[in-house]
């Protein structure tokens, strides 16, 4: 027990959480780990785990806590990835900012990852072969050199990937035709834009969800809910880091994640009946309520 509490602390510390995180993760998060296990103990293959959540809804922090209670406490191997590093290089987005539309200059939505590469490891991963995990670094928005990324272990008991439109379902051609936001009147009137990231949507994102086996969602209160959480993920990462070209001021953000409202606002409103564990938060991010979908 007492070895327990200081492995506990150590990923406290390692994740920067505070020690009420502990207590709300081991309530809310245990049937989640002990379903894995349960399944894990009868499988063959990896079990792939897939986390949806808006921008700053704490997927990244569920993933880390869920693959170190797998590691430490039930001895399985993980594989922890995140849709934002499959990003397409900063030069193949320009390339399509110049052929297709301006705005896939900017990474986040569907279109302006590589899916080919994520099929190349998740198909790897399924099939218990060894697999290099690629890495994105977001201060210099460009892809990690190739010959940096780690590899897989031979064999991975539980795959862990986590997007804020992992598992969004494309919308239909009618509700595109009207902007929801600014940056869609203004910069994208005719369309084009965010046609072409429902479409990629559909035919190079949903036919992955098929890899998944269990479906996680952070359902955030409202889309108002992504500017006061990511304007705080920011003054942290300013108060730790300093002001970088990288950073962005409050009013930088507002206008960013308006490139995801549109789809977060579709995951809000399909995904409580897809997913199996639904975890609602308030506008703190504490959870106030989950349900299971079998």
């Amino acid at each position: 027990m007492q070895n327990d509490i200081s492995l506990y602390k150590a990923f406290l510390e390692k994740e920067k959480l505070p020690l009420s995180y502990l207590s709300s993760a081991q309530k809310w998060f245990k049937p989640i780990i002990e379903n894995i296990t349960s399944h894990q103990n009868r499988a063959k293959h990896p079990l792939f785990i897939g986390i949806n959540g808006c921008q700053g809804s704490g997927k990244s922090t569920l993933s880390a806590f869920l693959k170190f209670c797998l590691q430490q406490f039930h001895q399985q191997s993980v594989v922890v990835l995140s849709l934002d590093d499959f990003y397409l290089s900063k030069a193949e987005r320009l390339l399509r900012s110049n052929t297709i539309h301006p705005l896939l200059k900017t990474r986040g939505v569907p279109g302006t990852h590589d899916t080919q590469l994520l099929s190349k490891v998740l198909t790897a991963l399924a099939n218990n072969e060894k697999v290099q995990l690629p890495r994105f670094d977001k201060s210099i928005d460009d892809q990690v050199a190739a010959s940096d990324w780690k590899w897989s272990t031979s064999i991975v008991d539980t795959v862990i990937i986590e997007g804020w439109c992992w598992g969004t379902p494309a919308q239909n051609d009618d509700e595109i035709a009207m902007p929801i936001n600014k940056l869609e009147e203004e910069q994208d009137k005719n369309a084009i834009w965010r046609r072409y990231v429902n479409q990629s949507l559909s035919t190079d994102y949903m036919p992955l969800y098929q890899f998944m086996h269990q479906w996680v969602f952070l359902r955030a209160p409202s889309f108002d809910s992504v500017y006061s959480w990511r304007c705080e993920q920011e003054h942290k990462l300013i108060q730790r880091n300093g002001a970088t070209s990288a950073t962005m001021t409050d009013q930088e953000i507002y206008a960013f994640i308006q490139y995801y409202q549109r789809l977060t606002e579709q995951s809000l409103c399909t995904l409580e009946q897809k997913c199996n564990w639904v975890f609602n938060l308030d506008n703190e991010r504490n959870i106030i309520k989950s349900q299971y979908n079998a």
